[in-house]
């Protein structure tokens, strides 16, 4: 058997929490889980519905015996408890449109060359997409996917938002939801890895990985993916 990263305290106490949690609001399938790394750095890339999305991530991880490292918005460090266990599993915060917003993308790429597994999403926020599909992605998953040589699994959760839905503001734990996540294998990135990096390299790779969990996403739906990714209207 393959022996379980160490996560340490916090990764313990999110795992006690958690685990009942999932179980609570939904009946949970986790497939392809064999497509996580046993061992070294991986990218893990989602599609987002829903604001506990992150639960399901962190466990489809640590169903795998590794540790997830998130990247997630720095105000969360500020909330009670919740801010601790962040700072103390070895969270990443990440400062959208700030001088700060490259550090966290350093940090992202030192716990991928440390042998980490990091967890993004890739829209940034859950979708606004009124049929639950993907967003156009911000490019900072592509830059993190270039600068080290780790698989990038593509995962996705369908099902989530049937519980909790930020935008209508509603949750609804019962009756318990069926709630997928899907891994599949990594993508080939071959053909991008060591070319010069610039605007319109981030662009196309990040639409390719984006493609593939949109495309993974429909198999899980059993329905045809759009062709075009939802556009936020500009804030």
């Amino acid at each position: 058997m393959v022996r379980r990263e160490k996560g340490g305290f916090w990764i313990a106490f999110c795992a006690v929490f958690f685990y009942p949690i999932s179980w609570l609001v939904g009946r949970s399938r986790f497939e392809g889980r064999e497509h996580v790394p046993a061992s070294g750095g991986a990218l893990m890339v989602a599609n987002h519905l829903s604001h506990i999305d992150p639960i399901f991530s962190g466990l489809v991880v640590h169903r795998s015996r590794r540790v997830p490292r998130f990247l997630a918005k720095h105000s969360l460090w500020r909330a009670p408890v919740l801010g601790w266990a962040l700072a103390g599993s070895g969270q990443i915060p990440v400062y959208r449109d700030t001088a700060d917003a490259q550090q966290s993308l350093r940090e992202g790429t030192r716990a991928l060359q440390d042998g980490k597994v990091v967890v993004i999403y890739p829209e940034g926020t859950i979708t606004r997409d009124p049929d639950g599909w993907p967003m156009q992605a911000r490019t900072g998953v592509a830059r993190l996917a270039l600068s080290s040589d780790v698989p990038v699994v593509p995962f996705v959760h369908w099902g989530t938002r049937e519980v909790l839905d930020g935008y209508n503001k509603t949750f609804r734990p019962l009756p318990r939801k069926p709630i997928t996540i899907r891994c599949a294998e990594p993508i080939d990135l071959s053909a991008y890895r060591g070319r010069p990096i610039d605007a319109a390299i981030l662009r196309e790779v990040t639409d390719l990985i984006m493609v593939r969990v949109r495309d993974l996403l429909a198999e899980v739906r059993g329905e045809q993916a759009p062709a075009e990714f939802y556009r936020r209207s500009p804030s």
